[in-house]
């Protein structure tokens, strides 16, 4: 067992994941190091070293001090804007690919494998290229510099990865068990309520996960279809390094990134295991 063990090339494959992880994991330590140390003691020695001092002081300016857009209110209500984008953008683009991955998968209609096809090209479709419809789109309904237009945006945008995961994770559900409930008398929606939504949970999670993620952490959109305090936080992260000219705050900024993070770190760490769970039992069952 030993031999095995550190055998030559299990010991290489251990070797490149270490090293892997490592450049991973090395700009990650050096922004949390960051956020604790004092201006003055990055600007003396270097932006890589152990703080001499705590500053946590840093974490209470990044929140509620520093000023974005003229606005000296801190990253907090930024934090907000991101919430009220990415709670219900994540919850209804789950839902909606849900359905839509059990009509494609077992409730087979006439074109149904085409749609599908459409829905998930959008995969592999650039952002750039989305950017001049959504903001005829967007110009059109009045939902310009609007945290309700960015909910629109990622519900919609998300539909191809729900869609995508929860049809694969569908298929391998018996079709007996479809075609008993419509011998029973039961239709599109009661099927999918009483059979099929409670087999999901494995896969609405994953969903759920990565639509959060990925909604959370997007800059593109935030950036280009929003301004000022209708910002996320993602978009707010780069006016702070803007308004920071005259002396490089760079332990307030470092703090600042880590409140932006947080959540998204909270969510790996609750939620990773169930993520990679729902992906195996989507693949296996």
């Amino acid at each position: 067992m030993r031999d095995r063990i550190f055998a030559p090339s299990r010991m290489l494959i251990y070797l490149v994941v270490w090293l892997i992880a490592t450049a991973w994991l090395v700009p990650f330590v050096v922004v949390v190091l960051n956020s604790l140390r004092t201006a003055e003691e990055i600007a003396q020695t270097s932006m890589i070293g152990w703080p001499k001092q705590w500053a946590w002081s840093n974490y209470v300016t990044a929140w509620a001090e520093f000023c974005v857009a003229q606005t000296c209110a801190g990253i907090r209500p930024y934090m907000l804007n991101s919430a009220i984008v990415t709670i219900p953008a994540t919850i209804i683009s789950t839902m909606l690919g849900a359905v839509a991955g059990y009509a494609v998968s077992l409730w087979r209609f006439r074109g149904d494998q085409w749609i599908y096809g459409i829905v998930t090209l959008g995969i592999f479709l650039p952002q750039q290229m989305r950017l001049l419809p959504w903001t005829i789109v967007l110009r059109d309904v009045g939902l310009i510099n609007t945290l309700t237009g960015l909910v629109v945006i990622h519900t919609i945008q998300g539909l191809s990865f729900t869609t995508l995961f929860c049809r694969n994770y569908y298929v391998a559900i018996p079709p007996e068990l479809m075609r008993a409930a419509r011998i029973d008398g039961a239709g599109f929606f009661r099927i999918f309520w009483r059979i099929v939504l409670p087999l999901s949970p494995p896969i609405l999670i994953v969903t759920v996960i990565w639509q959060f993620t990925h909604i959370w952490n997007e800059f593109l959109y935030g950036v280009t279809f929003t301004t000022g305090q209708q910002q996320p936080v993602t978009a707010a992260l780069i006016a702070l390094s803007a308004a920071i000219a005259d002396i490089p705050q760079h332990g307030v900024q470092s703090a600042a990134v880590m409140i932006a993070a947080l959540p998204t770190l909270l969510i790996y760490v609750l939620g990773g295991r169930y993520f990679v769970r729902g992906l195996t039992a989507g693949a296996v069952k």
